[in-house]
C-alpha cells in the first residue's frame, strides 16, 4: 500500500498568462493556517468569470497588482465548499469537520484551501456540497446589485439584461425573492429555463429590442454589456437606478474601466441613478443567500459538471460564453 504524503496536495496551477491551455496540475506543499485562517478540504468548486480574468491578465492593468509577466498567485479558482481540516489558534467560529463555503483570493481548485475565516460561511444541513460551491460570487453578485445599490423591494419593475448566466440566473430569483416584477432577457435556447426560475416577462433578444418596446423600469441590471449607456437610460423611469455589472468591451488595455468611468460621469448630472457594481465578499451575505437557498426561493442553475480534475477543459468551455447559469467541478477523489 503506498503511503500517502499528507504534507502535500494536487493543485491546478498557472505557470503563465493564459487561457484554459496554459494550466497544469502540480504536487505543492499543503497549507498550513495563520492566526486567522481555516484549512479546507475542496469537496466542489464552480467556475466564475473573475478566474478568467485573473488567469489571462486582461485588461492588462489588472497586472499592475497581479503579476506583470506571470500570475503573482499561480493556483487559481475561487469559489468553492468543503469541510474544515485546520483551523489557526485565533479562529473559533468554526470546528473540524465543519462544512463550509465561500469565496478566497486564489486557490480553491485545489485538494485543499487556505484563507481567512472571514471568507466562510456553513453549508446548511440539507444542503449538498455542490449547490453551496455555485453560490458564492454570483450570489452575492447579485444580491448586492439589487438590495444594496438598486433597493429593490416589492413592487418594483426589475429588467435584468444578460438573465441566463451565472450572475443572471441569481438576479432573477433574488429579485423575485424581494418582491419585484421581473422582465428577463436572454436567448431564444434560454427562454424556458429563464422563466422556470421565476422570470414575469422573458424578452428573447435576438427578436425584440428591450429599448423599443416602450415599457420603462425602476431598475436596470446591466450583466451583459451590450447596449449603450443612453439607450439603457431611455428604459429607466426618471429616479430609476441602472447598476452595471459588465462593461462594454474595451479592448485588451483598459476593458471596461472607460465604460465604468463614463456610468460615474454621467451619474453627476442626471436625476436617475447610475452606478457600477463592485461586488464584495462578506459572510452575512453568504448566510443569507443560503437562507433563501433553504426555503426554495433560491435554486443554483448549473449548466454542466465536470470533476476538478478536468478543471482546464472547464475552463476553456466557459471562456466560449453564452452561459446558462454555473460551471461545477467536482472534488478531488479521496486519497
Amino acid at each position: 500500500m503506498t503511503e500517502v504524503d499528507t504534507a502535500r496536495m494536487t493543485a491546478w496551477v498557472a505557470p503563465r498568462y493564459g487561457g484554459g491551455e496554459v494550466l497544469r496540475t502540480e504536487v505543492v506543499p499543503r497549507p498550513v493556517p495563520g492566526e486567522r485562517d481555516v484549512i479546507v478540504r475542496v469537496r466542489a468548486a464552480s467556475l466564475c468569470s473573475g478566474d478568467l480574468h485573473l488567469l489571462n491578465g486582461t485588461p492588462y492593468l489588472l497586472r499592475l497588482g497581479f503579476g506583470l509577466r506571470r500570475p503573482k498567485h499561480r493556483m487559481i479558482g475561487q469559489n468553492l465548499a468543503g469541510e474544515v481540516v485546520a483551523v489557526g489558534i485565533k479562529v473559533s467560529e468554526f470546528q473540524l469537520g465543519d462544512r463550509v463555503f465561500g469565496e478566497v483570493p486564489s486557490g480553491a481548485f485545489a485538494e485543499f484551501v487556505r484563507a481567512d475565516v472571514q471568507s466562510f460561511a456553513l453549508v446548511p444541513d440539507d444542503m449538498e456540497m455542490e449547490t453551496a460551491a455555485a453560490i458564492p460570487d454570483s450570489g452575492m453578485t447579485a444580491l448586492q446589485g439589487l438590495r444594496d445599490i438598486g433597493k429593490v423591494g416589492p413592487g418594483h419593475r426589475v429588467l435584468i439584461n444578460g438573465a441566463s448566466g451565472g450572475v443572471g440566473t441569481f438576479a432573477v430569483q433574488i429579485a423575485k425573492a424581494l418582491g419585484a416584477h421581473v422582465t428577463a432577457v436572454c436567448g431564444t435556447r434560454h427562454l424556458d429555463m429563464v422563466h422556470d426560475i421565476g422570470a414575469d416577462i422573458v424578452i428573447d433578444y435576438t427578436t425584440t429590442d428591450f429599448i423599443t418596446t416602450g415599457d420603462t423600469y425602476d431598475v436596470i441590471f446591466d450583466l451583459a454589456g451590450n447596449r449603450k449607456l443612453r439607450d439603457c437610460r431611455r428604459a429607466l423611469t426618471p429616479n430609476g437606478t441602472f447598476i452595471s455589472s459588465a462593461g462594454a468591451p474595451g479592448g485588451n488595455w483598459f476593458g471596461p474601466i472607460r465604460w465604468l468611468g463614463s456610468v460615474l460621469i454621467t451619474n453627476l448630472f442626471t436625476r436617475q441613478t447610475l452606478k457600477p457594481l463592485l461586488m464584495r465578499p462578506t459572510t452575512t451575505d453568504l448566510r443569507y443567500l443560503a437562507e433563501l437557498a433553504t426555503t426554495g426561493a433560491l435554486r443554483p442553475v448549473i449548466q454542466r459538471r465536470l470533476p476538478l480534475s478536468e478543471a482546464a477543459a472547464a475552463i476553456s468551455l466557459f471562456a466560449e460564453g453564452h452561459a446558462s447559469g454555473k460551471t461545477l467541478l467536482t472534488g478531488w477523489p479521496a486519497r
